[in-house]
């Protein structure tokens, strides 16, 4: 048994093991010494917490994106940072003229619902039109063209609605029943974030449901499983990988706008960081999972709101916030390393 053990312990594994119990100590560590010195109250760890769900509801219903178009075709888009990006921004203008009119704050759920389905819209069909005219004709390509072809339309995207709206930083104008906080269990929570962490499982709850229990769901599942069945059966796979990106827009579009509830602010480049988020969260759960890009968004939200004061405090770092995406981004390196199937596991690799 020790023989066999001693064949499979490389260089390699050994440094791996050595890594992931350097930071298992250091994150333990940290949080101990935080726990102990008490600098922070039972309230303030609701109140982060609260923060990082509302947090972790915006990255999952990204992650959604990025899951569904890796497991109907097993690539990874990555221009969907810029399909997250586009709904917010048109969504903008339409929050803007609303505001100016009065309408905006005299109808607040009827203006939220407009801004949403604006933008929910546009980002549908951004996300369409990649998968018509730069993913479709190369479907039968090597993997890495397509990958190529995701950051080209990336860069392209960005830069468009760079010349279309400008560099400059779009301020989203305050839904007065939104500002202000709610007390919920002797803690003052942020209206915003509840609303936005509610908002998200439910929008998570329907894709679900009508991935288990509509037609079109069912026919997205079986072009996944197998393409070629599926087209025998008579389903149109075609449209079924679109509908895919639709959906994945649909949720992307509106995961921007909770985004700019919470940050205030639309530019063209807001969509780099919380998409690269939004992938660790996908790899984290298992990418090819629905579920699985739920669970991870909301664990790395989580986990990023609570790590700078939990444990990075804790081992005497003297701006430990200013980390939280180093946080993030060690999170994905450590899961590639260690399971890069995910916590639920990526289901196509499994079947393979």
């Amino acid at each position: 048994m020790f023989k066999k053990l001693r064949g499979r312990m490389t260089t390699m594994t050994i440094a791996m093991w050595v890594i992931g119990l350097g930071v298992t100590f250091a994150i333990v560590y940290g949080s101990a010494v935080t726990l102990i010195a008490g600098k922070y109250t039972g309230r303030q760890w609701v109140e982060f917490t609260v923060f990082g769900l509302a947090q972790g509801g915006i990255y999952a219903l990204i992650a959604l994106g990025y899951t569904q178009v890796y497991g109907i075709l097993k690539m990874i888009n990555f221009a969907h940072s810029e399909v997250f990006m586009s709904g917010p921004m048109i969504g903008f203008f339409a929050a803007r003229d609303l505001d100016r009119w009065g309408f905006l704050n005299a109808h607040p759920i009827l203006s939220l619902l407009i801004v949403l389905v604006i933008a929910m819209t546009v980002s549908m069909t951004v996300a369409v039109l990649l998968e018509l005219i730069a993913y479709r004709p190369l479907r039968d390509a090597p993997r890495l063209v397509p990958l190529i072809t995701a950051i080209g339309a990336s860069f392209f995207l960005q830069y468009f609605f760079k010349g279309l709206f400008g560099s400059n930083v779009k301020v989203y104008p305050d839904w007065k029943i939104l500002s202000g906080k709610w007390t919920i269990l002797g803690s003052h929570i942020l209206k915003v974030q509840v609303v936005v962490f509610i908002a998200a499982i439910l929008l998570m709850v329907a894709l679900y449901s009508f991935m288990q229990n509509t037609k079109i769901g069912k026919a997205i599942r079986a072009v996944s499983e197998d393409k070629d069945a599926a087209a025998l059966m008579g389903i149109d796979v075609d449209q079924m990988i679109s509908f895919s990106f639709a959906l994945g827009g649909i949720m992307a579009g509106a995961g921007g706008v909770f985004y700019a509830l919470i940050y205030k602010q639309v530019f063209f480049l807001m969509g780099f960081v919380p998409g690269i988020k939004a992938f660790t969260a996908a790899v984290l759960g298992g990418i090819g999972n629905v579920p699985g890009a739920m669970l991870g968004g909301f664990f790395l939200g989580i986990f990023e709101a609570l790590g700078p004061n939990l444990f990075l405090d804790g081992l005497g770092i003297p701006a430990p916030y200013q980390l939280k995406d180093v946080i993030a981004f060690s999170v994905l390196v450590l899961v590639l390393i260690f399971r890069p199937t995910g916590i639920l596991g990526e289901r196509l690799a499994k079947r393979a």
